[in-house]
């Protein structure tokens, strides 16, 4: 009986997560075609084929939908990072992957993201990458920086060291918010813009190790600290 139980929980767990899939896929595609402040909840059950009621047991409200898309693509990211930067250990090479990997896994929704993002960068907004709300996927997105730092061999300031992993992730955002902006081919020169800041990204990283930049480095730092 108790192997009955959970096979049958094992495979209610597996309708739930292809449900969720459905109804963030579903999500997307409306906020792609509407905007996201026009789509509701009730169209998105509608379009997914589902109740709405459905629809609600598993996001109680379009913010909960909007975290869970933030966590696919983080996991998307990682995964897609952890692969091609197996064999990469020196920095600059590190940080090039994990920023053009997320530029990758991103290409999908250039389309909707630029409709998304008026809502995204309100101020107090649950959808803003910098609010409480989004922490989970937020330092999801910490960690794999953090990763990148921690399988290199570059040799770090002691006191840049435990900030660099938020400061490699604010460039990131920086680099998304030109990739929301680029209508090249392919979005070809953001791809440019990490092909090109990367390398100076770890010459400032290596500098801060020096004696003579160590007072600035930590005068910068300390107003970093002040202002988040």
């Amino acid at each position: 009986m108790r192997l009955v139980d959970q096979s049958a929980n094992a495979e209610a767990s597996v309708r739930g997560e292809q449900t969720k899939r459905l109804i963030v896929d579903t999500a997307v595609r409306l906020f792609r075609e509407h905007g996201y402040e026009k789509t509701t909840m009730r169209a998105i059950a509608q379009a997914a084929g589902l109740s709405v009621g459905n629809a609600y047991y598993y996001f109680p409200s379009k913010d909960h939908l909007v975290q869970e898309f933030y966590a696919q693509v983080q996991d998307a990211h990682h995964a897609a990072w952890t692969v091609a930067s197996d064999a990469a250990t020196e920095f600059v090479d590190r940080l090039r992957i994990a920023m053009l990997t997320g530029v990758e896994v991103m290409a999908a929704y250039h389309g909707f993201a630029g409709k998304f993002v008026k809502t995204a960068v309100e101020p107090g907004s649950p959808a803003s990458p910098f609010s409480e709300d989004s922490r989970p996927a937020r330092e999801r997105s910490l960690a794999l920086f953090r990763s990148v730092i921690d399988g290199s061999t570059i040799k770090i300031d002691d006191e840049l060291r435990a900030d660099l992993p938020e400061l490699l992730w604010l460039s990131y955002m920086g680099v998304t918010l030109y990739w929301l902006h680029d209508m090249s081919p392919g979005q070809a020169k953001t791809r440019l813009l990490v092909e090109k800041a990367v390398p100076l990204i770890d010459r400032l990283v290596a500098l801060s190790r020096l004696r003579l930049l160590r007072p600035i480095t930590r005068e910068a730092l300390a107003l970093y600290r002040l202002l988040r």
